[in-house]
Order: C-alpha cells, then sequence, then structure tokens
C-alpha cells in the first residue's frame, strides 16, 4: 500500500508538524527542511511516498534473514521479491549486511580496524591536526603543505598530508544538510570524523585505488545505515568485488571515463533517435554519468527513491546502475527531444526534476526497464574495439607520414624482382647475344604472359615424351658455316626451334614411329599367342592397358589341354613393355 505522508523528525515520533531541533527541523531520513528561498539550491523533497511496510511481511523477512544463504539461488530469489516490495528502514541495515556478506569478508582478512585508527593519528598527531576538528584545520593543512619542502619531510608524511587534505576537502561537500553532517553540532562533529576514519582506513587498506572523488557519498550513505566498522567493510566489498563498483573507481579516473563510455553505446543502440539528438546538441553522456555514477545517484531530490536504487544495486551489482540510469534518461525523453540547447539539457540531466524522481514514478519504472548482463558486455566490446580501431589508425597515420620508409619497401621489392631475373639469365652460360635480325623478334616474345609460355612448354614436353623408348630431351643444334654443330643461341631461340616448323616434323615423324611399334608389338603378339593357344595370367585392373583389351580370344571349338599340357605363362607384355605403352 502506498502512502503519502510527511516527514516525521528523528525522534521517530509521528505528527502533522515535524519537531524542530535548535531552529532547524529535520525530516525522517536526517535531512534538514530548507527554506522557501534554498529549495531551489538544495533540491531536496521531503515528500515521502515510499510503501508503508506490512508487519507481517517485515516478520517474514526478519525470519528470512536468520538463515540468510549469500550462495543459494533461492535465497537470492527471494531478497529480490522483499526488494520489489519495499525494504522497511529499520531492516535495511541487515538486508546490506547479507548481501554485501560483511561478516564473511571481515573474519577472512588479516586487516584490523582499530589498529589502522591508531597508525592514522600518529600522523595526525604529528600535524598538529585532530580527526575531530579537521574540516577547520584545512587551511593549516594546505599550509603545511606549502611549506614542507622534499628535502625537509618523507615521501610517506607527504603522501598522509596530501591524503588528508583531499578528504578533509570532500567532507564538507558531501551531504551539507545532513544532520550527521551539518554544522558544529556535536552530532555532526562526529559524524565527519566517522566519515574522515573510514575514509582513511580504506586508503591504507587498499593504496592502489586510494582515496578518489566521489568516496565521500557512498561512504556517508553507508554511515547512515550501519556502524562505523560495518560501513568500512561495506565500502570494501562495493569497491573490490567485480560484481559492484571495481570497475568504476582507480586513482586515475579511467575506469570511470571507460563505463561513461559504455553506457554511451548502450544509449546509441537502445534509443537512437534520443542519442542523435543529443549529439546534435554537444551533449555527451560523459557530461552527466559520472556524476551519477560516482556517487550513486546520491544527488537526486528523493531519499527514499535513492534508498530503494541503493537496494536494487546491492542485489545486482554494476547492471542496476546501468540500468538506473538508462530508466532515468527513458523518462526525460520526451523533455529532452524538445529542448534545442546544451544549456537547457544539462542541467536537466545533472538536476532531475523532482516529479521524475518520485518514488512511485521511478521505482517502477526502474524495474520495468529490461537490461541484462550480456548487453553490457557487448557494449563494452565495442567499445574496446574502437579504442583498438583508434590505436592503429593512429599508427598507420605515423607510418605513412614516413615517405622515406615506403620509397625504401618499394625499392627493395623492385630489386628482389630483378634478382630473380639475372638468377634465370646466369643459369644458361652457353649464352649468346641475339643477331641483330633476331632482336624484334625476341622483343615481341618477351610480351608473353609466364602463363604463356609455361603452357608452350609444357606441350613441347610432352611431344618429346611421346617417342617409343622414351626419347630423351635434346636440344637440336645448328650448323654453322663451317659444317659443325654451333651453339644454341639464347632460351626464346630455342623455344622458337621446339615451336617451329622444324619441331612440327620431328614431333610427326616421332608420331609416326611410335605407330609403327605399336603395330608391330601387336602382330608380334598375335602370332606368338597362334603357336601357344595357352591360357594367359590375370592382370590385374590397374595394369591392363588398352593394348591388353584388343588380345584375341581363344577360339572355342578347340579342345581343352591337359593338366600337363596346361603351361601357365605369364603375359607376353612385360613390365617394361607396359611402361613404354604407358608411354605410348
Amino acid at each position: 500500500m502506498m502512502l503519502r505522508r510527511v516527514s516525521s523528525s528523528s525522534s521517530g515520533k509521528s505528527s502533522s508538524k515535524p519537531r524542530r531541533s535548535s531552529s532547524v527541523g529535520f525530516d525522517e531520513f536526517g535531512f534538514a527542511f530548507s527554506k522557501k528561498r534554498d529549495k531551489k539550491l538544495q533540491q531536496r523533497c521531503h515528500d515521502y511516498s515510499y510503501p508503508q511496510p506490512n508487519p507481517v511481511k517485515v516478520k517474514e523477512l526478519c525470519e528470512f534473514l536468520s538463515y540468510w544463504n549469500g550462495s543459494s539461488f533461492i535465497c537470492r530469489s527471494q531478497i529480490e521479491r522483499f526488494i520489489r516490495i519495499g525494504i522497511p528502514p529499520a531492516i535495511r541495515g541487515r538486508v546490506w549486511r547479507c548481501l554485501l556478506n560483511i561478516d564473511s569478508l571481515r573474519a577472512g582478512s588479516c586487516f584490523n580496524y582499530e589498529d589502522c585508527q591508531a597508525e592514522i593519528r600518529r600522523p595526525l598527531v604529528d600535524l598538529g591536526v585532530s580527526e575531530y576538528s579537521i574540516i577547520s584545520s584545512i587551511d593549516s593543512l594546505v599550509d603545511t603543505e606549502n611549506e614542507i619542502s622534499s628535502g625537509q619531510a618523507s615521501s610517506l608524511q607527504v603522501a598522509d598530508l596530501t591524503l588528508f587534505k583531499q578528504i578533509a576537502l570532500d567532507l564538507q561537500r558531501s551531504f551539507p544538510t545532513h544532520r550527521t553532517l551539518m554544522g558544529d553540532r556535536p552530532e555532526a562533529i562526529e559524524g565527519q570524523a566517522k566519515l574522515f576514519r573510514v575514509l582513511s582506513a580504506f586508503a591504507r587498506y587498499n593504496p592502489l585505488i586510494g582515496y578518489v572523488q566521489g568516496m565521500s557519498y557512498i561512504a556517508a550513505v553507508l554511515l547512515m545505515i550501519l556502524s562505523e566498522e560495518e560501513a568500512f567493510w561495506a565500502l570494501v566489498a562495493l569497491l573490490e568485488k567485480p560484481k559492484y563498483l571495481s570497475e568504476l573507481f582507480d586513482s586515475s579516473m579511467k575506469k570511470i571515463q571507460h563505463q561513461a563510455l559504455v553506457f554511451h553505446q548502450l544509449l546509441k543502440h537502445r534509443k537512437p533517435l534520443l542519442f542523435q539528438h543529443l549529439e546534435a546538441l554537444g551533449v555527451s553522456c560523459v557530461h552527466f554519468i559520472m556524476q551519477w555514477f560516482l556517487t550513486l545517484f546520491t544527488s537526486l531530490p528523493c531519499w527514499d527513491s535513492v534508498l530503494a536504487i541503493w537496494d536494487l544495486i546491492m542485489l545486482h551489482g554494476l547492471q542496476a546502475v546501468f540500468r538506473t540510469g538508462l530508466t532515468i534518461i527513458l523518462l526525460l525523453e520526451s523533455r529532452i527531444m524538445n529542448m534545442t540547447e546544451e544549456a537547457t539539457v544539462l542541467p536537466l540531466l545533472l538536476r532531475v526534476p523532482i516529479d521524475i524522481c518520485h518514488h512511485p514514478v521511478l521505482i517502477p519504472a526502474l524495474w520495468s526497464t529490461d537490461l541484462q548482463d550480456w548487453e553490457i558486455n557487448c557494449m563494452n566490446s565495442l567499445v574496446l574495439e574502437e579504442s583498438d580501431g583508434t590505436q592503429d589508425e593512429e599508427a598507420s597515420a605515423s607510418s605513412s607520414k614516413s615517405v622515406f620508409t615506403r620509397l625504401l619497401k618499394v625499392a627493395q621489392h623492385f630489386i628482389l624482382k630483378s634478382g630473380k631475373y639475372s638468377s634465370t639469365a646466369k643459369s644458361s652460360p652457353t649464352k649468346r647475344s641475339p643477331a641483330p635480325g633476331r632482336l624484334a623478334k625476341t622483343r615481341t616474345s618477351s610480351h608473353f604472359t609466364q602463363t604463356q609460355v609455361r603452357g608452350r612448354r609444357s606441350s613441347s614436353r610432352r611431344s618429346q615424351n611421346s617417342s617409343l623408348g622414351g626419347v630423351r630431351k635434346e636440344k637440336l643444334p645448328s650448323q654453322d658455316s663451317d659444317g659443325g654443330a654451333a651453339e644454341d643461341s639464347t632460351d626464346s631461340s630455342a623455344w622458337r626451334v621446339r615451336s617451329g616448323p622444324v619441331g612440327k616434323v620431328a614431333r610427326r615423324r616421332s608420331r609416326d614411329q611410335s605407330r609403327r611399334g605399336s603395330s608391330l608389338h601387336l602382330r608380334s603378339r598375335r602370332s606368338r599367342s597362334q603357336q601357344t593357344p595357352t591360357k594367359t595370367a590375370v592382370q590385374p585392373e590397374s595394369n591392363k592397358t588398352d593394348d591388353c583389351q584388343e588380345t584375341p580370344s581363344r577360339p572355342a571349338t578347340r579342345p581343352r589341354p591337359s593338366l600337363k599340357e596346361r603351361n601357365f605363362i605369364t603375359c607376353p607384355t612385360t613390365a617394361s613393355q607396359v611402361r613404354e605403352s604407358q608411354l605410348i
């Protein structure tokens, strides 16, 4: 059941008018009521409309959390059902501890939170600063940093001083209207000291990440729900587990920029028209996604919607972060499409209107938005491919600038080709320069392609090998004026001898000789078969030739000889003859 109610005071007593403490009133989540003149600056809504907890459901949820098993699929499906209904504020801390598995994480680590706090206090004492007055000591920290030179202080002291100064600067910007961080009241001073200790302890726990801008908002929300040490281990689980925010925070801020590009691709494929409109206006996803993701949407004006978003992030991790950003964009689509200037679009995205952030509007739209992990992985791969492509283009552009390198490669290729031709020319030592009368023919013959020359050479070789005894391939000598055999001229002249009229006559004579030899061979076989009418042994099919098939069969009228007369002899076509016939 959805109820719209006026926020009660922090004591938990409901009343028609909120009870004010020391002239400043706070709503049920601890945010100060803003004056009318400050509403536009703070943009905080105090009329919450999250579903009222059902006592029966609350009891069922408490019993369910008592036997919680984080590795069980049934437990996770059941907790998703409770989150969809709405987690009561009083039990939200237990739900977050179970989802983040804080107890097992603390038990499995050798890190001691109290010992770490003792180590942090030593450099604070050396600097003359206390954790309870860290915000008021910012000016002194800046002055000390300017006075310290590299020779007078160690690198550890300089690193600690830089870390303390960065955390102190972000403390005064983190939820300045919340009762635990607002003003100089004792509750606010203690809240600021807790936030400083948690952030500095995490920087000691994971020096690779250290402290990054935006962590103060996440740690402050955890301190609103959990105790100090539980908030520290919850921050460790969120920032180190791959399921959650390990792909968002690093010291160089490259991860958050990469995830902004991933959301850029997701919006491009989900809403191409809206994406083109934003591109035409000059609005990039990096301009607003970094603020949304680094603070986990804590800048939204309706805090009940923020906590419902965080419940979903605790369940699904980074996928819920993308899902929330896509839902807000879809709810603002109609307004963005009607805008024609960048100056009006960016404030709308950075300060989402209250009517969009109301719990009955935003949270049902969030649950109805379907986004799977494989879609985010595909968009991630697209971003990686584009980054690799840009690197390849840069490499190719740099290589194209070096014209001398390209010319050197072309020259090397030309030298290699000319070396091949010179090696073929040197292979014939008896080569002579052609006569002046033959120069034109050799030039025209050079216009033949390599495939034509190879085809003519293979045909001439087949014609020479077609002789009966496998005549060897010999060059035709040319007669000189003395009657002796002169040396062959160039390879092209030898090719013309084989392919000219003399070569045709030689090939015709070799074919006539092969036909005469085959006819004589058949006559001898027939005479032998008539003299000794015996049964020849059966040859295998692979050795049968056309000549064997022409052998005459034994006459049927001749009587069958006896066993003694039967003299099994081999086929008159011996192996050498078979080879000759195959050559023919």
